[in-house]
């Protein structure tokens, strides 16, 4: 029971203080809430979303089915280009290169036999014992072996061909990604190549491809220097330059966005492929200058308040209209603006200096019960 009193009578002391110190606010300062006018730096950026991948990415895949007899790398390794990386099985196509060659023995014996043929029957045609008509038949049997052995040539160097793509190699040097077979599975190059493994050129080179709206394109340049932040790493930033702004546009919903791609260095090998980048690129900056709250621009009293807008001075156009808390009343006052962090705004123009308080937003009932939104209830 004592600590329960105890409790009531802090809760009582906490309630009669802040009631104390609402009765020391003008009527004014008890409806609307203000910010201070200050001066100091504002970096106006675009910011997106990109995903980290490796500068070259190739996908090694197979051009003959079969059944993966052997792999001689794992996730990770690195290897060096016509480095094996796996064999299927090449029993079937081994047994195919054979049938290829017997046929090319047969084609030559062949071809052989009707040469021997012609040249009999070219001194037969000499000597008057054969008629023209069995010579040309002769030469054309000649031609006619001639091609067959040509074909089993090239189906021979087919088939040889397809026994060599049984061992699978690297085509550059680089590391390891992805490993999407095991041994004894059956891969099948029927319809399209199958990706067997997914090859990084050097990962201490990265790229971040990320998507930027049509409005803020324009004002992106080739080399242009970017910060970006990975969720692996929330407390470093790191940084990259802009290596393309590709022309092909995106179209989602009726929005358009372009592909931008961030160069960027990963000596220390903590970037990984995949990762989420949020990228920043500071688009214009200001130093030294006058902010104003963005809430503060958007503030409009309700009418009757007695504060219309003031007409804009001689000489300033597109201006926008603040409000300052002046004697417990709104005064208001007209500015133009420059650039935006969207938290804050650059004052280029009007009648607002460091310390003036500007209305930022008007309190409503429900947010005048307590100090902490919450009602004391005594039992």
């Amino acid at each position: 029971m004592m600590k329960k009193a105890i409790f009531l009578l802090a809760l009582a002391v906490l309630a009669g203080a802040f009631l104390l110190w609402r009765t020391q606010e003008s009527p004014a300062e008890q409806r609307y809430r203000t910010q201070a006018v200050d001066r100091g730096d504002i970096v106006q950026a675009i910011s997106a979303n990109g995903t980290l991948n490796p500068v070259t990415l190739v996908q090694v895949g197979t051009q003959v089915s079969g059944t993966v007899q052997r792999i001689h790398v794992d996730f990770n390794d690195r290897v060096s280009a016509g480095q094996v990386l796996a064999e299927l099985d090449p029993a079937l196509l081994a047994a195919k290169v054979k049938q290829s060659e017997a046929t090319l023995q047969n084609a030559e014996a062949t071809l052989n036999l009707t040469r021997i043929t012609l040249k009999r029957n070219r001194t037969l045609s000499e000597k008057k014992l054969l008629s023209g008509a069995e010579l040309d038949t002769a030469e054309e049997r000649v031609n006619v072996a001639a091609a067959e052995v040509k074909l089993a040539e090239a189906q021979l160097e087919h088939d040889r061909t397809n026994l060599r793509y049984t061992v699978i190699r690297s085509p550059i040097d680089g590391v390891v990604v992805a490993r999407n077979v095991d041994i004894g599975q059956t891969v099948a190059a029927s319809f399209q190549t199958p990706t067997l493994f997914q090859i990084a050129r050097d990962l201490r080179e990265m790229q971040i491809d990320t998507s930027v709206a049509e409005a803020d394109v324009g004002g992106l340049r080739v080399g242009q220097p970017v910060k970006f932040t990975v969720d692996a790493y929330p407390n470093r930033t790191y940084e990259g330059r802009i290596r393309q702004v590709r022309l092909n546009p995106t179209i989602q919903q009726n929005v358009v966005t372009y592909n931008v791609v961030v160069a960027a260095e990963n000596s220390d090998g903590q970037l990984m492929p995949g990762m989420t980048a949020h990228v920043v690129i500071p688009m214009d900056e200001r130093h030294d200058v006058v902010r104003v709250p963005n809430a503060a621009l958007s503030f409009r009293p309700k009418p009757g308040d007695g504060a219309s807008p003031p007409a804009a001075p001689q000489g300033m156009r597109d201006g926008m209209t603040v409000y300052l808390l002046d004697d417990g009343a709104l005064r208001p006052v007209r500015i133009r603006t420059g650039i935006t962090d969207n938290t804050l705004t650059q004052v280029t123009e009007g009648d607002l200096n460091p310390g003036d308080q500007v209305v930022t937003r008007e309190i409503t009932p429900k947010q005048e019960s307590s100090p902490s939104g919450f009602r004391i209830r005594m039992m």
